[in-house]
């Protein structure tokens, strides 16, 4: 790895564009690299995982609203929307709007935490997108599966190196002012592009996907599930005006009056960013990790932690026998998706499901209580009603710890944790202390997620949704992904029955 140091320059000190991260992040999208096997087996998993959380959100009212979007907007060669027919096309970024929303909606797809922390899987479907469309009019460019996976990778590994050096949410900005740059880098590797291209393509995507954490604080709308959507759909069409020719804020990082100076740190501000070398292995997607359960992944752990109490001491999710339950972790997980946040809306029956999820009171008082997990079941209205499950979900609390913090940031493997120590005070005046560092699905976890997982997943979340034979039909493409020649790109999608997804209103808009 190559570590570059980025800081602010006055336009006056006139850097030039190969030392500006923008160009160096292009540099690596643009070296050709052979993907290895073992990094290629990981790309074809995440595409069944994206899969598998898209076909369980395409009746819910976000996805829906998306769908509809983009449908509104037919156009050929163009690209596949999930749930609709092989032969329905939109143009590639309103399918990257679709399906982006269909993937996310349920907070359920791979994660990478860090500096930053982010969900790089939301690459996929902008790349996806472009793939298909391309493939098809440009027959004479060849687009292969295997040029897709070359995408996808380099998407991961922009965005992972990235959320490795620079916080955004310290700066309270959303998580997918990283998401904009990869994507567009994913592309100018799929599409063979020249690095003064893709510096440019990167400059707008980033430009352009700057936005505040707002949309993830207090009471969490529908919009949590657009936003990585939208950083998609603007970084294909910034790809698409820099190939036309069209030029970006410069430096758009380093500028005096740039992302650095005024979103981030601030002029005295330094990052040290570590990039692939020239001839150097793109693995960072190995080092992202998918979810077992439908929350935010700061839940993973405490909810298998949560089963796990479930089975051995029952007697725990009965709040006449609880006093309280103090969840020692991270900063990350306290200011987050715990009571540090300071949201009300954490411990509200009435809250959305986007604010549940990211509530890690409510969500290990259900799982205490209940012994599983559940991505419909868990967040209904009913469930979170419930008198005794809201008597002892008002106990829980969460404080930071400087150890669970330290683990959550070390570089090592080994020793990264993104769980907690769980204190439970009993009425008697008893406690039980229990830990768990990460998921049991982690690569390091107790049951740690193969490629029998992922399928599992799919077929489970695809059950009373996709026909059988829809279901083997888009297992069979996803799995031969690397040897795909242009012509099967476009069966990197599932077709839903057309009932189900008329059974959705959709109000009308302006489209």
């Amino acid at each position: 790895m190559i570590t570059h140091t980025v800081r602010t320059h006055t336009s006056a000190e006139n850097l030039a564009r190969e030392d500006q991260l923008a160009w160096h992040l292009a540099a690596l999208a643009t070296r050709q690299v052979d993907v290895e096997p073992d990094v290629v087996d990981m790309v074809i998993n995440r595409v069944i995982d994206n899969a598998a959380v898209a076909t369980a959100s395409l009746t819910r009212a976000p996805v829906a609203a998306a769908r509809a979007q983009a449908l509104a907007h037919p156009f050929r060669p163009g690209a596949t929307v999930l749930g609709a027919g092989l032969g329905t096309r939109v143009g590639p970024e309103w399918a990257a709007w679709a399906n982006g929303v269909a993937v996310r909606e349920l907070d359920y797809h791979d994660t990478f935490l860090a500096a930053e922390y982010s969900h790089p899987a939301d690459n996929i479907p902008p790349i996806v997108a472009v793939a298909q469309h391309v493939a098809v009019r440009d027959v004479g460019r060849g687009l292969t599966g295997a040029d897709l996976v070359r995408g996808i990778v380099t998407g991961y590994e922009v965005q992972v190196d990235l959320a490795r050096a620079i916080s955004l949410h310290r700066h309270r900005i959303d998580h997918v002012a990283h998401l904009g740059p990869s994507v567009a880098a994913g592309l100018g590797s799929l599409l063979g592009l020249d690095p003064a291209t893709v510096f440019h393509a990167i400059g707008q995507a980033l430009h352009t996907t700057t936005a505040t954490r707002q949309s993830r604080k207090g009471e969490i709308s529908t919009w949590k599930a657009f936003a990585p959507a939208f950083a998609g759909k603007v970084a294909i069409e910034a790809v698409d005006r820099a190939m036309r020719g069209q030029t970006s804020p410069t430096p758009i990082y380093e500028g005096e009056d740039g992302v650095i100076a005024w979103l981030l740190d601030g002029p005295d501000a330094r990052y040290d960013v570590a990039l692939p070398g020239p001839g150097e292995p793109r693995r960072a997607i190995l080092d992202t990790y998918t979810k077992e359960h439908s929350a935010e992944y700061q839940a993973q752990a405490l909810i298998d932690l949560a089963r796990r109490l479930h089975r051995e001491r029952p007697e725990l999710g009965d709040p006449g026998r609880v006093r309280s339950v103090v969840i020692h972790t991270s900063h990350h997980t306290h200011q987050v998706i715990g009571s540090g946040a300071n949201d009300p809306q954490k411990y509200s029956p009435s809250a959305s499901r986007e604010t549940l999820d990211h509530s890690i009171p409510y969500i290990f008082t259900v799982a205490l209580q209940d012994g599983t997990w559940h991505h419909l079941d868990s967040y209904t209205p009913q469930r979170a009603s419930r008198p005794d499950t809201v008597a002892l979900w008002q106990r829980v609390s969460t404080r930071e710890d400087a150890e669970w913090t330290r683990r959550y940031h070390s570089t090592d493997p080994a020793e990264q944790a993104f769980g907690g120590r769980v204190e439970i005070t009993l009425t008697d005046g008893s406690t039980l202390t229990e830990e768990i560092a990460v998921a049991d699905a982690h690569p390091l976890g107790a049951r740690p997620f193969a490629r029998a997982q992922y399928l599992t997943k799919f077929r489970t979340l695809a059950d009373g949704v996709l026909p059988d034979d829809e279901v083997e039909r888009f297992l069979d493409v996803a799995q031969r992904l690397p040897e795909l020649g242009p012509g099967e790109l476009g069966g990197l999608t599932v077709v839903a029955p057309p009932a189900l997804l008329a059974s959705v209103h959709t109000p009308e808009g302006i489209f």
